[in-house]
């Protein structure tokens, strides 16, 4: 007599036989120190060969392996309960779930489903996504094998290119533009996100873009700009430099991810400056606002504790960029950029000029930034000081 395990596994190879196989999820790992925290497995079609995607979700990673039914059920009994201890089922009439305690107690219920289940096939790399991985850059970059698919130490960093190009995509579906869009992306390091934008704006949007990557590190430079060149990439080059040498005259959109401290209190007042119709931000190391607040000795019951001393400053930091955003004529969004479990730079600031505000608003935003300082001791924000604000 098969006990609740086998029952199980034989329920899943009758599910791969006759077709009627939806997903399966595995979950609750038999030690707590295991990284792996659930298995979701799904059918795909990929060239003609029907296939099982096996989405391994760890606690800060994700890693994506195609099986076929065969190795499906070893990697199955591998894995329950030996390293997973419950399993779920769905076919397209029944869910059939499998319960494993830590003693090794088994049990399996199985439960009719009234809805029409469909099966699907649609592999994920073949979703109509905003960024296409089998692009010829993403290898060159590194994040992708040359068949096109993401690596699997690359897994959080497509993720958080994703993630970037659909925050852009919201904030240009407003906004109109003149003949060649001029960007500059500030800090651009080894190209990603850079080659991101400049991939969803030309093939999705098909924009003309002149769009330059701005980076200090010369070799950079000239490795990014040897890939626009092998893929005749048009509109797209880098250029080393930094905040305080580019000219900025004309540039609609400017781009800050990750300026530490002041830098991007200096991207954004050159960005407002030059009369930028969009600026992105995603900030870090918001050091002088905290030594502002340290500096004056004004504590509460808040930010006498230290670790909350940093987080408010981060907060006041930022909200003031905002508010000076909203002064100079920016409708401005504060928004996540991307999961903590990832990197702690997860706050992105983004601006869009909407024309400039009455001087009775602006006086109510001056009054909120001045209320914020005197609360918490700063003598002036960075970016005041930049734009010649005496608020």
């Amino acid at each position: 007599m098969q006990n609740p395990i086998e029952k199980f596994m034989a329920r899943v190879a009758e599910s791969l036989e006759k077709g009627d196989f939806v997903k399966m999820t595995l979950s609750k790992p038999a030690q707590k120190h295991d990284e792996l925290r659930n298995v979701y497995v799904k059918p795909v079609l990929i060239k003609g060969a029907r296939l099982f995607a096996f989405t391994y979700r760890y606690e800060r990673r994700d890693e994506v392996k195609n099986y076929d039914a065969a190795q499906m059920l070893e990697i199955l009994a591998e894995m329950v309960p030996q390293r997973l201890l419950n399993a779920s089922l769905f076919t397209v009439n029944e869910d059939v779930t499998l319960l494993v305690s830590l003693k090794g107690t088994a049990t399996m219920q199985t439960k009719k489903v009234q809805e029409c289940r469909e099966q699907n096939l649609e592999h994920d790399n073949v979703k109509n996504r905003l960024i296409n991985p089998a692009n010829p850059w993403w290898f060159q970059l590194g994040l992708t094998t040359r068949e096109g698919k993401v690596t699997a130490d690359m897994q959080h960093k497509f993720k958080q290119i994703c993630k970037y190009t659909e925050i852009v995509e919201g904030l240009l579906k407003t906004m109109r533009f003149d003949g060649a869009v001029r960007i500059a992306d500030m800090g651009a390091g080894k190209g990603y996100l850079t080659f991101a934008l400049h991939e969803f704006l030309t093939q999705k949007m098909h924009l003309n873009v002149d769009m330059k990557g701005v980076e200090i590190r010369p070799d950079l430079v000239q490795k990014i700009n040897e890939i626009i060149k092998t893929d005749n990439l048009q509109g797209l080059e880098f250029v080393e430099g930094a905040i305080d040498t580019f000219n900025f005259d004309g540039l609609d959109v400017l781009i800050a991810l990750h300026a530490c401290n002041t830098a991007t209190d200096d991207a954004i007042a050159s960005g407002i400056m030059a009369g930028a119709k969009l600026i992105v931000c995603a900030p870090c190391c918001h050091k002088q606002i905290r030594q502002e607040m340290e500096k004056s000795g004004v504590l509460n019951s808040i930010t006498q504790y230290g670790i909350f001393m940093e987080r408010q400053a981060v907060m006041i930091t930022d909200t003031i960029r905002a508010l000076i955003l909203d002064y100079y004529g920016y409708k401005t969004q504060v928004m996540e950029f991307i999961e903590m479990e990832h990197t702690p730079k997860n706050v992105l600031i983004a601006g869009i000029f909407n024309g400039i505000p009455s001087e009775a608003k602006r006086a109510a935003i001056a009054a909120q930034i001045a209320d914020l300082k005197r609360q918490y001791g700063i003598r002036e924000h960075f970016l005041e000081g930049r734009m010649n604000l005496s608020l």
